[in-house]
């Protein structure tokens, strides 16, 4: 008899909500049984005529939900319930559910959208937020207005937000509850610290965690490596009646059912990646000793493609670890991180539309012929890399220069790799296998060189590689990369023979460096970005490299892999998009005007000559560049005139902006028809401004500047004495005998100029606004001393009726 399980409860509530409305979202916890449970009571139910199609997020949930469920109708996997998955599928023409991982219902839309033979889709722990899940449903939905109204849509979740889904859906929520046993949690005294003893940590309070509690024991751990070396550690400290079972996604399937099926004696401690929080039951376990760290798919600008990268749990993923401990009994959760850091935990994991690679995504988009604020995404996509998705599409000639799929898109979008990898190994063909699956794991040598020839050796004979060699080979990413090769492999065509680094520029046509001048191995790539090599590198003398993965970082990233490739075959690859650009631009380092033509792939530079008849236009618009660079250089009469006009124009004249930011934001306006034949700083330096801002004003505006704020004062003996508008008030500088007879004092704009009389060595003597007063007043002791030293000039008692001279004296005969 089939023990009854929480979700039983929920059903009657659930079906009844599929059959009126044809859509529901479940929220249930994890151990409630909805992954299993649900998909027969729809097929009892009679709900639909076609086959139930249940997503599952990864191949070793779905095997093993496919499995459990035929178990329960008491049948081998493969008739009333199958399952298909990458690389396997046990289906038949009698199987009415369906287990799929996420990919393969992308698939099946994109071939045939209406989904002939379909009457439900299932997307099972849609909590997790996997972009083919969000893709998937958004595609379903819109499958579900325009083609299929009779197809039935579920999205269940273990811990979730449903109320944004619900609504996204338009429909019922429908809500578990759990069964489960106290869980007692018992977390660090203080913080853990330094990030580099968090494993040696973890694997003290497994050993500890053994001596105080029984039952079997789930260890949560972020990745493969951090289980292999824990296993290792373990393996000595740990009693011998302890079996230890590592759980991942990359473990071969039977080592993966070991973990999952309970022990004949003694106890089980199984080391598991977040693959065991939510879609799989493993029996007996009692205890949890998390680790508090993740893998999540992130956009790896070091690789241009998505990688898994560590980051710390959520509480929603740290609520669903520690329940898994209340199973069977109650339990105890061990978590590696003190309580008072519960609190900086974010709530839930976030989507991995918002951070991950979007290239596949935006094929996919373009295959459905839709553009993603056509369609009903709980998260949309992100704009930014959606566009920097699609540039390389559009590089990778999978979409053409308005954003439409081509045929060689289309390809692309069928197989199952990255669309760099899967371009490189539709032109290449099936010898470009070892490189797609080497590109598409972890690097397999550790402290190696970057040379990519290095690895595709170790992979072809790693023994043979290993008899002269220091660097240390991971076995077990090395047998997964040969794994791939055979599957890539079954899936290429014959095509031409390509060198690996040729094979590499396919994939990575964005990432070709050329070598910049220097002592030190730097690269500008054709994408545009800067890399740098280890100055002792076996690759840092070539000229050109195709670098597959660098170490991310923006400003100048350091090259982790790479092949060396020559000039002639990127001409042979990239020959369309090779071109000569003429380009006349400013050299800050050189100070002028550098005109070129050079033929160009992307950013790289493969031949460089002077252009020796460049359009003087072109000069000028460069030269505005080194204006920018220099400075306006407002002096003398330049700087006059603009104070003047700056001031009349603060009394409400309509004049043109003089100010230096307007003079600098408008200079294609007033100043580039005057720079011909000015191509650097000195050339500049000579310039006189004062032409070109005098053309500034019309006729108009000269007039009204010349009335309201005169450019000089006409001395008595006719002479023109610039004025300063420079400071709070205008003012000159005039020699005191020029101003002999004057009686008035200088008035302009119903101001009084501010007049620093001189010498007759052009010395200042006194600072005067009222001239009349100074005759008056100081002159006399300016007189006195004036006539001592400059006694061949004359100072007459009363300037005021005497007549101005810049002469001395007459000498007597």
């Amino acid at each position: 008899m089939t023990p009854r399980l929480p979700i039983d409860d929920a059903l009657p509530e659930l079906l009844e909500a599929l059959k009126t409305s044809g859509r529901a979202v479940l929220q249930a916890p994890p151990g409630a049984g909805k992954t299993t449970r649900v998909p027969l009571a729809m097929l009892q139910a009679g709900l639909c005529k076609g086959r139930i199609v249940m997503l599952e997020p990864r191949r070793l949930a779905a095997r093993a939900a496919a499995e459990r469920m035929a178990e329960t109708l008491g049948e081998p996997v493969g008739q009333t319930v199958g399952y298909r998955v990458r690389g396997d599928a046990k289906v038949s023409k009698t199987t009415q559910i369906e287990v799929v991982t996420e990919g393969i219902l992308t698939r099946m839309l994109q071939s045939e959208p209406d989904l002939p033979g379909v009457g439900a889709v299932i997307f099972d722990e849609f909590h997790e937020r996997s972009l083919n899940a969000d893709l998937g449903l958004a595609l379903c939905l819109e499958v579900t207005g325009a083609l299929r109204d009779d197809l039935i849509l579920l999205a269940m979740s273990a811990t979730l937000d449903a109320d944004p889904v619900g609504q996204l859906m338009d429909a019922p929520l429908i809500t578990s509850e759990g069964r489960s046993y106290p869980v007692e949690t018992r977390w660090l005294d203080r913080p853990l610290g330094a990030q580099a003893q968090r494993l040696d940590a973890l694997i003290d309070l497994v050993v500890q965690a053994e001596r105080e509690t029984k039952g079997g024991m789930l260890v949560f751990l972020p990745g493969e490596g951090e289980i292999r070396r824990a296993e290792a550690a373990l393996a000595s400290r740990l009693p011998g009646d302890c079996t230890l079972r590592p759980l991942f996604g990359a473990l071969p399937f039977a080592a993966q059912r070991a973990a999952i099926a309970p022990v004949k004696a003694g106890r089980k401690v199984v080391l598991a990646t977040s693959i065991a929080e939510t879609s799989l039951t493993i029996p007996d376990i009692r205890v949890v000793v998390d680790m508090g760290q993740a893998r999540r798919a992130r956009f790896d600008p070091g690789s241009g493609m998505s990688r898994l990268v560590t980051e710390r749990v959520t509480r929603a993923e740290a609520t669903q670890r520690a329940g898994r401990a209340g199973r069977v009994a109650e339990g105890v959760c061990y978590r590696l991180w003190s309580k008072g850091e519960e609190g900086a935990l974010a709530a839930y994991p976030p989507a991995e539309i918002e951070a991950a690679d979007l290239t596949g995504l935006a094929l996919e988009l373009a295959l459905w012929g839709a553009e993603p604020g056509d369609l009903a995404f709980l998260t949309p996509p992100p704009e930014g890399a959606l566009t920097e998705a699609r540039s390389l599409l559009t590089m990778l000639g999978a979409l053409d220069g308005k954003g439409r799929i081509t045929e060689h898109g289309r390809a692309l979008a069928a197989l199952p790799l990255h669309p760099r990898l899967g371009h490189m190994l539709v032109r290449a063909g099936g010898e470009a296998a070892p490189l797609a699956a080497l590109m598409a794991e972890r690097d397999p040598l550790k402290g190696a060189p970057v040379d990519l020839s290095l690895r595709l050796e170790a992979l072809r004979d790693v023994r043979r590689f290993q008899r002269n060699r220091v660097w240390q080979v991971n076995m077990a990413a090395l047998d997964r990369i040969k794994g791939e090769v055979k599957r890539l492999r079954a899936q290429a065509r014959d095509a031409g023979d390509l060198s690996p680094a040729a094979m590499a520029a396919l994939a990575y046509p964005d990432r070709i460096g050329q070598r910049r001048k220097g002592d030190v191995p730097r690269y500008v790539l054709s994408g545009g970005k800067g890399v740098v090599l280890e100055s002792d590198d076996t690759l840092a003398a070539a000229r050109y490299l195709v670098v597959s993965d660098t170490d991310g970082n923006p400003r100048e990233a350091r090259v982790r892999m790479a092949a060396e490739i020559s000039e002639r075959d990127i001409r042979d690859l990239f020959g369309d998009q090779v071109e000569w650009v003429d380009s006349c631009d400013w050299s800050k380092r050189e100070r002028r005007v550098v005109a070129r033509r050079q033929e160009r792939f992307g950013a790289i530079t493969l031949d460089d000559r002077v252009w020796k008849d460049v359009p003087e236009d072109a000069v000028a618009r460069a030269m505005l560049d080194g204006v920018r660079d220099l400075g306006l250089r407002l002096e003398g009469a330049s700087a006059r005139l603009a104070a003047r006009v700056e001031l009349v124009r603060a009394e409400g004249a309509d004049l043109p902006d003089f100010s230096e930011p307007g003079l600098m934001e408008t200079l294609e306006e007033w100043l580039l028809p005057m720079l011909t034949g000015i191509r650097n700083a000195d050339g500049w330096k000579r310039f006189d401004l004062l032409p070109a801002l005098r053309a500034r004003l019309d006729w108009a505006q000269t007039q009204e500047l010349d009335r309201r704020a005169p450019g000089s004062f006409v001395t008595p003996l006719g002479h023109k004495v610039p004025i300063d508008y420079g400071g709070a008030v205008p003012e000159i500088s005039i020699r005191l005998q020029e101003l002999f007879g004057v009686t008035r004092h200088p008035v302009v704009g119903g101001e009084p100029l501010k007049i620093t009389l001189l010498s007759p060595a052009q010395r200042p003597i006194q600072i005067t606004r009222d001239l009349p007063g100074f005759w008056a007043g100081s002159y006399a002791d300016v007189r006195k001393d004036m006539r001592a030293q400059y006694p061949k000039h004359p100072w007459p008692e009363d300037p005021t009726q005497a007549d101005p001279t810049l002469r001395a004296k007459r000498r007597k005969i």
